[in-house]
């Protein structure tokens, strides 16, 4: 199987072969972004600063953004404190009041390239993703151990695939967009994933895709990333980025390998689930390392899908058909799990141990999901198996 962008740019930066999800990597960030926070991050790490320094001049990228002009004394001081730790220990990439939004700043002033990591003290930092770095947001004790060290490790997230179709209509923009798939997924429905967005991203315009990626923390993603394209690449000449970057992107098979696919339960178990399933799967056979289960929510349901020959279908297609009843969705028998097995589900619920298995992954889709994916053995697009 094939990786994923975080896959393959963490294993990247750290100096590895490959990774895998949940994999701890040491990494060196090519910046690290603060604001006027960093008055407080290098307070933490004074008399370090004076022993050790900074780790490399070249990391750091400060913006004074948030309070600017300064409306306070203790405002003041703060920017003045910044200032001089700037000009002290030789920090290149200082943008002071006036110059705009952090995030704008450093996309504008070409410090964000593809294929690189950063990291930020700030939630939006993800915005970054639009030019298809991976960049995420970590809190100001980790600014600090950087600033000194110049490392720091990251889990590697798990990813999600965001399949976009179409174009925008006027007047819906891409704010429009995120909105709405924050609102489908839940604002936590991406926590700690890496969102890559796929299909049709040509016709969004970079200030669409930054727009996007910086609304990314808002679905809790740890990233979310944008393929390289003739659209950002206009905006690095534009932004007199340095030449020598080299993008990285997923590989065409990173979807998720699943061994086990359920259709059924409450949820999913009636007469056109299932036949949804069956016209997805008529004449053709599952993926040799898969398993297809199948359960009727009623017998009245079997019974008429007996008839008109769903169920005959779905098992020439290599299902398994259980009696009707809740069975595997609540790991009560049938179907259980093994640790570090994968199963693809129509049920309602996939939280630890849900199918049995405290050590076993459950992700939720619709039939026609489950069926177009039971043929391949991973998580597929069902339009690609009509």
């Amino acid at each position: 199987m094939g990786a994923t962008f975080a896959q393959k740019l963490l294993a990247l930066k750290g100096g590895k072969a490959a990774v895998e999800p949940g994999e701890i990597v040491t990494v060196k960030p090519d910046h690290l972004l603060t604001h006027d926070n960093t008055a407080a991050i290098i307070s933490k790490i004074g008399a370090d600063l004076d022993t050790y320094g900074i780790a490399d001049p070249d990391t750091p990228v400060i913006v004074l953004d948030h309070v600017v002009p300064a409306a306070s004394e203790k405002t003041a001081t703060n920017h003045k404190k910044i200032r001089e730790f700037v000009a002290g220990h030789g920090i290149k990439h200082f943008y002071d009041t006036g110059e705009g939004i952090c995030h704008e700043v450093l996309i504008a002033k070409g410090h964000a390239l593809p294929g690189s990591l950063i990291v930020g003290s700030d939630s939006h930092t993800c915005t970054y993703g639009a030019v298809g770095a991976f960049a995420t947001g970590i809190d100001r004790t980790e600014a600090a151990s950087i600033m000194l060290t110049g490392k720091t490790w990251l889990k590697v997230p798990q990813s999600l695939r965001v399949n976009l179709e179409g174009r925008l209509a006027g007047p819906v923009s891409a704010k429009d967009l995120v909105l709405t798939i924050i609102g489908d997924i839940g604002a936590d429905g991406a926590n700690y994933l890496s969102v890559e967005f796929h299909g049709d991203v040509a016709p969004l315009g970079m200030e669409e895709r930054i727009t996007i990626a910086n609304m990314g923390v808002e679905m809790g993603a740890k990233n979310a990333v944008f393929p390289v394209d003739g659209v950002t690449e206009e905006l690095l000449k534009a932004a007199g980025a340095p030449k020598g970057w080299e993008a990285v992107w997923a590989d065409p098979d990173a979807d998720l390998e699943i061994n086990q696919f359920l259709i059924g339960t409450c949820t999913n178990g009636r007469l056109g689930d299932l036949r949804t399933a069956a016209g997805i799967l008529e004449g053709k056979r599952i993926h040799a390392a898969s398993r297809l289960l199948v359960l009727p929510a009623s017998r009245d349901i079997m019974l008429e899908d007996t008839k008109d020959g769903t169920i005959a279908t779905l098992v020439a297609a290599g299902a398994m058909v259980l009696p009707p009843g809740c069975g595997p969705c609540l790991g009560a028998h049938q179907g259980v799990l093994a640790p570090e097995e994968r199963c693809l589900s129509t049920a309602n619920r996939n939280f630890k141990g849900r199918m049995g298995c405290a050590e076993a992954e459950i992700y939720l889709a619709s039939p026609a999901t489950v069926a177009a994916s039971a043929l391949e053995g991973r998580i597929t697009d069902p339009r690609e198996a009509v």
